[in-house]
């Protein structure tokens, strides 16, 4: 595929440098300084037209922090108060060359949105350049902006990585989970990792985005605990593979092993409960012992991440200034956020969005392993079908004659 010129700058500022950084977002070594791309001048992007209707807000429905701010309801204080409290969220440049051209759409927003959202399970005592992003999902809203999709790619999908420069990568062929990780190397940094991953996957279905955000899976227990718990229907009983109950009080096996006291598996009941942050996250992370796998896990993804937009548009939340500045406080520790220039309190504060209710999950690969006889995964005819309507803005339609491919978690 022939690379196009991309409206994006080798490098974008951040339009406010996070304020001494985050736990949840590592430095980025050979980066130039704090949200900068590094290697560029660090002259500001140019300036997107202003549409007519914005609708950047809707989108905080699906980052299940910063993507559920605005949904359905009136969002109180000014502008300044958001911009205080969205001041700890990191903006860097997340797609490179896979950010839309201007024929593509991409100089403005008044056609469809296309975000890429990846998810990573970074933990303190992981190297910041050595982390997979087990939770790819692309998001699509349609030009009409009625509706929004969540479709998650397979992590074990074999994928052509593109040759990439900042990480010394030459190129090759891997599962698609790893081209995070290849590009995080060698100082390329969680940056360089979402690029590639971002140019990886333009490669494979033909897609290109509007924007992007790095989730930190672990960061969500913040959010989740700051909107006290979220309603999960578990579809199958499964046992922790991560984490055990020691004295009753819940913890990492490895932390609970050094106790030397009994430990006792933490099992995720079948039926529909609320959960606190620690065990929300806990149910979305397991995939051993599902039925299918990975692909069980992410759609229990998708339906945290619309949990999550549902509880803050039900519980008061985006109506009382206090706990909506505790939320956006909890979500700058952990996302990293790529909104192409457009300053984060605007599209907060002038957006109303997509409703969690409105936020359809669709399964790749009919929700299976889709081998092509040696063992490796591919995206299925249906699934790059799929992604076709999506770069077509046709998934209404399309999904409209696959009903199949629609989620069925609650």
């Amino acid at each position: 595929m022939p690379v196009q010129t991309s409206r994006r700058p080798p490098s974008l500022d951040a339009a406010r440098p996070p304020a001494g950084g985050s736990a949840a977002v590592p430095p980025q070594r050979g980066a130039g300084g704090a949200g900068n791309g590094g290697g560029g001048k660090g002259g500001r992007p140019t300036k997107r037209k202003r549409r007519k209707d914005p609708l950047w807000a809707r989108l905080t429905v699906v980052f299940g922090a910063v993507l559920m701010m605005t949904s359905g309801v009136a969002i109180v204080g000014s502008k300044a108060v958001i911009s205080s409290a969205t001041g700890d969220i990191a903006q860097r440049n997340l797609l490179g060359e896979a950010g839309k051209t201007d024929a593509e759409g991409g100089a403005d927003l008044d056609g469809p949105i296309d975000m890429l959202l990846l998810g990573v399970d970074a933990r303190e005592r992981w190297a910041a350049d050595d982390v997979r992003s087990d939770s790819i999902i692309v998001l699509h809203i349609p030009a009409t902006h009625d509706q929004a999709y969540l479709i998650s790619i397979p992590r074990d999908t074999e994928a052509q990585i593109p040759p990439f420069k900042k990480s010394n990568w030459p190129g090759g062929t891997d599962k698609i989970n790893a081209a995070f990780q290849i590009g995080a190397r060698n100082g390329g940094g969680w940056e360089g990792g979402a690029q590639l991953m971002a140019q990886t996957i333009k490669r494979l279905t033909g897609v290109s985005f509007d924007g992007a955000a790095i989730i930190n899976f672990g960061g969500f227990k913040n959010i989740i605990d700051t909107l006290g718990s979220v309603r999960i229907c578990v579809s199958q009983e499964v046992k922790s593979h991560h984490m055990s109950y020691v004295d009753g009080k819940p913890m990492w096996n490895a932390d609970a092993k050094k106790t030397g006291k009994r430990m006792t598996p933490v099992v995720h009941k079948k039926g529909c409960q609320e959960m606190e942050g620690w065990a929300a996250l806990d149910y979305s992370r397991q995939r051993y012992g599902l039925k299918n796998s990975d692909y069980d896990r992410q759609q229990n993804q998708q339906q945290l991440i619309k949990a999550m937009a549902k509880k803050a548009t039900e519980n008061g939340t985006l109506t009382n200034l206090g706990k909506l500045q505790a939320l956006i406080k909890a979500a700058g520790k952990a996302f990293v956020l790529d909104t192409g220039g457009v300053p984060i309190e605007n599209f907060i504060f002038t957006m109303r969005g997509v409703s969690g209710n409105e936020l359809t999950m669709l399964k790749t690969n009919n929700g299976t392993f889709n081998g092509d006889g040696n063992g490796k995964e591919l995206l299925s005819a249906e699934t790059l079908a799929m992604f076709e309507a999506v770069k077509k803005d046709k998934l209404a339609e399309f999904v409209f004659n696959h009903p199949e491919v629609i989620s069925t978690r609650k």
